[in-house]
């Protein structure tokens, strides 16, 4: 059994496609550098990521994909569900393999690799929706906004251009708490935030919320006023808990204002 292990980076991935073909082989299992090795693992190649080699892999598959498939890729990447990098790699590997006249793989959804990336770059929107129907801003005294998330997939980079043209005239920070970093927004550009271990955080990383000595006396006021008018519209003999779990899942509540 023939095994690569990458470092588990889009770059780590296109570089195990450039080996692969350049090593006139195909492996059978495509595995995170650290991750347990399968038994019978005789065969292990350890690919070395290389940014020039991930590129020429990157600009063939735009010569042989469509820009709606390689924003389907990239969105199935996001998703970091354990199987994805699997599927990805062998639906390079197809595309890379059929002759260059021929129809696209995308469009191939009886392929079992094209359908699972496909797929997962669906859900990957979805959660991406949720989270920009979801995220509740709190004003800090200083004037900045803040919003928690904890997305199943990596959606936060999706996310920043809708509140940028929503909150263009607002500074805030959108962190994802369980990735451990955010995007601060200044009035004019965006900025990559993370915090250093053991740094003391002007909020709570379990509730979103931010620390009583940071929260503004204003914004205090406009979520109780919020929960006030939460439960006031609620007609209870409407009440429809299966649908309402539906429309807005439970693991979402804890970082929303009305629920807390």
């Amino acid at each position: 059994m023939l095994i690569y292990t990458f470092d588990a980076s889009p770059d780590g991935l296109l570089s195990a496609i450039f080996d692969a073909f350049s090593r006139h082989e195909r492996p059978d299992t495509l595995i995170g550098t650290g991750e347990q090795l399968p038994l019978f693992a005789d065969n292990v190649h350890h690919v070395a990521t290389a940014e020039d080699k991930a590129q020429r892999v990157w600009s063939g598959l735009e010569r042989r994909l469509s820009p709606k498939a390689l924003k389907i890729i990239t969105l199935a990447y996001l998703s970091e569900d354990q199987s994805i990098s699997q599927h990805l790699f062998n639906y390079f590997y197809k595309a890379f393999s059929q002759p260059a006249t021929a129809t696209s793989i995308e469009q191939n959804y009886a392929d079992p690799d094209v359908l699972a990336v496909t797929n997962t770059a669906q859900r990957v929107l979805h959660e991406r929706l949720r989270m920009m129907q979801f995220l509740r801003f709190q004003k800090a005294a200083d004037g900045t906004y803040l919003g928690v998330i904890s997305p199943d997939h990596n959606v936060l980079p999706l996310i920043t251009d809708h509140f940028r043209d929503r909150f263009g005239d607002q500074p805030w920070l959108i962190y994802d708490a369980r990735r451990h970093y955010g995007y601060y927004y200044d009035r004019q550009q965006l900025t990559h935030v993370t915090f250093a271990d053991g740094q003391i955080l002007p909020f709570d990383l379990a509730t979103g919320k931010l620390n009583d000595d940071t929260l503004s006396a204003d914004d205090k006021l406009f979520q109780e006023l919020w929960r006030t008018y939460f439960k006031a519209i609620c007609i209870r003999e409407r009440i429809n808990p299966k649908k309402q779990l539906s429309d807005m899942p439970r693991r979402y509540w804890r970082y929303m204002t009305e629920k807390q």
